[in-house]
C-alpha cells in the first residue's frame, strides 16, 4: 500500500477532527438561545473545546515514545467518536461543557501523533504535505457553518451524530491502511521527552509566542464573528455564512503556504504572514457594508490560515528525527494552552460592557508589538531557525 494512499485518509480524519471544533463557533448564538446562557458561558464552551485540544499534548508526546504513531492517532479517532456522541446527547450546559472538551482532546491527540507522522512519511517536502493535511483540515471549517445551517433545519445535534459515525469508520478505514503500508522508522530513537524538551527548548518557546499569541487573537475573532457581524448590522444568517467566507479564503492558503513554507527563510517569512493577519483585522474594525466586509474577511481567512503550514513547516522541518514528535508535542501544548483562552477573553470583555471594535483594535495592537520585538530580535540572532531546508540539509533527509 503507498504511503499515499494513507495520507490521504489522514486528511479525512483530520477533516472530522478540525470540523469537531470549529463547529462550536456557528452554534454560540443557539447555546445561548436552547440553555439560556450568556456571552461569557457560551465563549466558555468553545474554550473548553481548545483546552482540551491542548491538555492531551504533553501526554500524548510522552507516548510517543513509547507507542507506535498510527497506535496514538487509532486513539484519537475513538475518542473523537466519543465525544461527539456526548455532544449530541448532552442535556445540560455542564454535559455539553464536558462533551466540547472531549473533543478537543481527541483534537490533540491526532495532531500531536499525525503532524510528525506526515512530515516522516515524506521528510522531503514537509511543507507541501503539511499544507495539503491542512487544506483538508480547512476544507471542514468551510463546510462547518453550511452544516450548521442545515442541521437547524431539524436539530443542531443531529451534526454531532453525524460526526460521530464519519469518525469511527474513517478510523477503521486509517488502521487497514497503515497494517498494509511500509511505515518510517524516523521516529525510533525518539524515547527521551524531557531530553528532547531541554533540548529544543529555543525553538518551542520562540514557536509559542508567536503562533500562540497569534491564534488568541484568531480565536477571539472567528468563535464570535457571527455575533460581531450582527452588531455590524447585518443579518444572523449572513453574519453565519460570513464564517464560511472566512474559512473558504484559508482553503487555498494552505497550499500556497505550504510551497512557500519549503522555498523561503522561515522566520521572516512569519512575520510577514503576522504582519498582513494584523493588518486584515484592522480592516475588519473599520469596514462598512457588506461588500467592504466580505472583502475584508477573505483578507483575513487568508493570512491567518498561510500561518498553520507556516508554523508547522518551522517546527518539524527544523527538528531532527531524535525529537521530532517530542518536541513538537511541547511546543504544541503551549501553542494550544495560549491559543485557547482567546474565546473566553473577547467573550468576558464583551459581556462586561466594552465594544467588539474597542477589543480587536486592542489585540492587533498587541499583534504589531509582537511581530516588531521578534523582527529586531531576528535582525539581532536571536531567534532559532534559519532559511527553509537549511536544517534537514545539513542532517540529512
Amino acid at each position: 500500500m503507498s504511503r499515499t494512499r494513507l495520507f490521504g485518509s489522514l486528511c479525512v480524519l483530520v477533516f472530522l477532527v478540525n470540523f469537531a471544533r470549529v463547529v462550536f463557533a456557528p452554534l454560540v448564538g443557539e447555546f445561548i438561545d436552547a440553555f439560556g446562557i450568556r456571552e461569557g458561558t457560551a465563549g466558555l464552551i468553545v474554550t473548553l473545546a481548545w483546552l482540551g485540544s491542548a491538555a492531551p499534548r504533553i501526554p500524548a508526546g510522552w507516548a510517543l515514545t513509547r507507542f507506535a504513531r498510527r497506535r496514538v492517532i487509532l486513539v484519537s479517532g475513538a475518542m473523537l467518536t466519543a465525544g461527539a456522541l456526548g455532544v449530541a446527547l448532552a442535556p445540560s450546559v455542564l454535559a455539553l461543557m464536558v462533551a466540547a472538551f472531549a473533543i478537543g482532546l481527541a483534537s490533540g491527540v491526532y495532531f500531536v501523533a499525525a503532524n510528525p507522522f506526515i512530515a516522516e512519511l515524506f521528510p522531503q517536502r514537509v511543507g507541501r504535505v503539511m499544507g495539503v493535511h491542512g487544506m483538508a483540515s480547512q476544507l471542514a471549517a468551510v463546510i462547518a457553518a453550511p452544516a450548521v445551517t442545515v442541521a437547524l433545519w431539524y436539530d443542531w445535534r443531529y451534526a454531532f451524530y453525524a460526526l460521530a459515525l464519519a469518525a469511527a469508520a474513517s478510523t477503521v478505514v486509517f488502521v487497514a491502511l497503515a497494517r498494509r503500508t511500509d511505515l518510517p522508522d524516523a521516529g525510533a530513537s525518539d524515547t527521551d521527552f524531557l531530553g528532547a524538551a531541554r533540548g529544543e527548548w529555543k525553538l518551542i518557546l520562540a514557536g509559542i509566542v508567536l503562533m500562540g499569541l497569534t491564534s488568541f487573537v484568531w480565536q477571539g475573532l472567528f468563535n464570535f464573528y457571527e455575533l460581531y457581524m450582527i452588531d455590524k448590522d447585518l443579518t444572523r444568517s449572513t453574519a453565519r455564512n460570513l464564517l464560511t467566507v472566512i474559512f473558504a479564503a484559508g482553503v487555498p492558503a494552505f497550499l500556497v503556504s505550504g510551497d512557500l513554507a519549503d522555498r523561503l527563510p522561515h522566520v521572516p517569512y512569519l512575520l510577514g504572514i503576522v504582519a498582513s493577519f494584523v493588518g486584515g483585522v484592522v480592516l475588519v474594525v473599520v469596514a462598512e457594508g457588506l461588500a467592504a466586509v466580505i472583502a475584508a474577511s477573505v483578507v483575513v481567512g487568508f493570512a491567518i490560515h498561510m500561518l498553520f503550514p507556516a508554523g508547522d513547516t518551522y517546527l518539524l522541518a527544523s527538528l531532527p528525527d531524535e525529537s521530532r514528535a517530542s518536541a513538537y508535542a511541547m511546543f504544541s501544548a503551549g501553542m494550544m494552552s495560549t491559543q485557547a483562552a482567546g474565546s473566553w477573553v473577547v467573550g468576558e470583555a464583551i459581556e462586561a460592557g466594552a465594544g467588539y471594535d474597542a477589543v480587536f483594535l486592542a489585540l492587533a495592537g498587541g499583534l504589531a508589538v509582537l511581530v516588531a520585538a521578534y523582527a529586531v530580535l531576528h535582525r539581532l540572532g536571536r531567534v532559532p531557525g534559519g532559511a527553509a531546508g537549511a536544517t534537514r540539509a545539513a542532517r540529512g533527509p
